[in-house]
């Protein structure tokens, strides 16, 4: 959810609730990652869904917010691709991990927590830190913020087709659902051709503008503190 420049017009509650709002994410995020990387390490990935599902499923249900920031421009953020990234979720937890549990148990779901954690955690924390100033993001952060992606976008878009493609027709594609079901995901999967591309391209385009080619940013800041 980016937020805009910081300003030398003060503190306001804009930016109060952008810290509250971001910094409360990075935590709830950071606390789904610890709790799927130490299981999945000590245990293994059919007893994550046990210590995770449910906060998790709460923790992305409310990134609905982001598409009001969108909105109504508290943030200028493109409202297109945040909702587009925000429904593409928002389908994932509740239309296939919670009607179709045993997929929790799959490395897919492992794996796809773990990049959107990973992800969210580094955004919300960069996010968090921008309302104070530019200066008060690290180099690293920054650097993280905008090339993470190219290793965590496709892990976790990977993922989230195959937990689909396994409700389509996996053991769990038996179960009882309503007519309209299968035909609902496949046009999702389809779908995500063009839908992966566009955010993908735009996060591209987004790395060009910070931290390549050019004058960029994080250049500015390094020159800055030298």
């Amino acid at each position: 959810m980016p937020s805009s420049s910081a300003s030398n017009s003060g503190f306001g509650p804009r930016k109060a609730y952008l810290v509250l709002y971001n910094a409360a994410s990075a935590v709830a995020w950071g606390a789904v990652l610890g709790r799927v990387a130490v299981v999945l390490g000590y245990k293994g990935a059919p007893f994550v869904p046990l210590v995770v599902d449910n906060f998790a499923r709460v923790t992305q249900t409310a990134a609905v917010m982001e598409i009001f920031h969108a909105l109504t421009g508290i943030v200028p953020a493109p409202f297109f691709t945040t909702a587009m990234q925000v429904a593409s979720r928002l389908i994932l937890m509740w239309g296939i991990s919670l009607p179709f549990p045993h997929l929790n148990s799959s490395a897919w779901y492992s794996s796809m927590l773990m990049a959107w954690a990973t992800t969210e955690v580094i955004r919300y924390t960069y996010f968090a830190l921008k309302q104070f100033g530019e200066s008060a993001v690290p180099g690293w952060l920054h650097w993280l913020r905008y090339s993470a992606f190219l290793v965590l976008y496709p892990i976790g878009i990977s993922s989230e087709v195959a937990m689909m493609l396994m409700a389509l027709f996996g053991p769990a594609s038996e179960q009882s659902t309503p007519h309209w079901y299968p035909l609902a995901l496949m046009l999702i999967l389809l779908s995500y051709v063009p839908g992966s591309v566009i955010l993908y391209t735009h996060m591209l385009s987004q790395r060009r503008k910070q931290v390549g080619g050019g004058s960029t940013r994080l250049e500015k800041k390094v020159k800055k503190a030298q």
